[in-house]
């Protein structure tokens, strides 16, 4: 009788993943892909964070003081402190990155048949992908950013004495509705151009060069999955190093409303660039960059990981099959072969 009821639930399952357009797999790949990644180096990304807009507070005492410090205060779910915006954001933007990446990587094939397949394309489609997806999801970054920034404890803080350029958010929902009461659309988009600026050489030269090394590797050695977390960390450390200060500056655009330390107003990513060098030094422009690789290595690596097995699970057909006009129309072709 258990076996039965064990294989009704698999003929479902199968039945659904084949029911399935391709192009919902891919979101769905992604969507797991990234929100495993960002789970997994959430307490890094919240002293990153920190490292880039808490100057004072926590260069001073280094990596291991300021892990101390968050513990001391805030405890263990402190390192988690803004996760839940950034999982509610990275789940959809991981989806339509790698969905729009095999999409754009689909349609520029199409559209000029004359056009190589290698590394290059990876770069243009990576490129249009990362910025398709930061429009779509970037006020959920800004709502995590905040939310990280901010380091008391609600539990001993006293609200009413707060200073005014201190803002206090509760929560996910209390920032979203905070940021429009004060700020409106725009507000929730502030900091936009920087990212916009960044992902577009970032995302693109992620997939160049993960595609790049991946092209040398032996044909009997591409689904290993040590191969792909190498291949995957590599691409995220060189193509994070270019792209940094801009990550920098848009941390500082988005904290600047909150920040009571924040005297001068910084409107444009230039003249935050500017103002970061002149008063800060330039060395500021890369704070937080070690911390940065050793996120940067496992997210990335476990990311595309992550992705290529579960196209795997989810039986998506190969790229050489699924170039054609079926494909960009979501009809899933029945393939037995699968993108490694």
């Amino acid at each position: 009788m258990e076996k039965r009821e064990e294989r009704e639930v698999v003929s479902v399952t199968d039945g659904m993943i084949e029911s399935m357009p391709v192009f919902a797999k891919e979101l769905v790949a992604g969507g797991v892909a990234g929100g495993f990644a960002k789970t997994v180096v959430a307490p890094l990304e919240r002293v990153k964070i920190l490292f880039q807009t808490r100057r004072a507070d926590f260069h001073s005492i280094g990596l291991l003081g300021s892990f101390k410090k968050i513990a001391n205060t805030e405890g263990i779910l402190g390192f988690y402190r803004g996760n839940g915006a950034s999982v509610a954001r990275i789940v959809p933007y991981a989806a339509l990155h790698y969905m729009m990446y095999e999409q754009y990587r689909r349609w520029i094939i199409l559209g000029f048949p004359d056009i190589g397949r290698g590394p290059g394309l990876d770069l243009m489609a990576g490129s249009f992908s990362g910025g398709t997806a930061v429009l779509f999801t970037y006020p959920l970054d800004l709502v995590r950013t905040k939310l990280a920034y901010q380091v008391f404890e609600p539990s001993k803080l006293n609200i009413k004495r707060m200073p005014h350029a201190e803002q206090f958010y509760k929560g996910i929902f209390d920032c979203f509705k905070k940021i429009h009461k004060e700020s409106g659309i725009r507000g929730l988009y502030r900091g936009v151009a920087p990212s916009l600026y960044g992902i577009f050489p970032y995302s693109g030269l992620k997939f160049y060069f993960y595609e790049e090394m991946k092209s040398y590797v032996p044909e009997k050695h591409k689904k290993d999955i040590t191969v792909k977390l190498f291949c995957g960390s590599v691409a995220g450390l060189l193509g994070q190093t270019f792209t940094y200060p801009l990550d920098v500056v848009r941390r500082q655009m988005q904290v600047q409303r909150i920040s009571a330390s924040n005297s001068v107003e910084m409107k444009g990513t230039m003249q935050t660039l500017v103002t970061i060098v002149q008063n800060e030094g330039w060395k500021q422009l890369f704070s937080g960059l070690s911390i940065n690789y050793l996120k940067v290595v496992p997210s990335v690596a476990i990311g595309f990981t992550v992705y290529d097995t579960m196209k795997l699970w989810l039986r998506v057909p190969s790229r050489e099959d699924n170039t054609g006009k079926k494909a960009l129309e979501g009809i899933n072709p029945r393939s037995t072969s699968h993108h490694s």
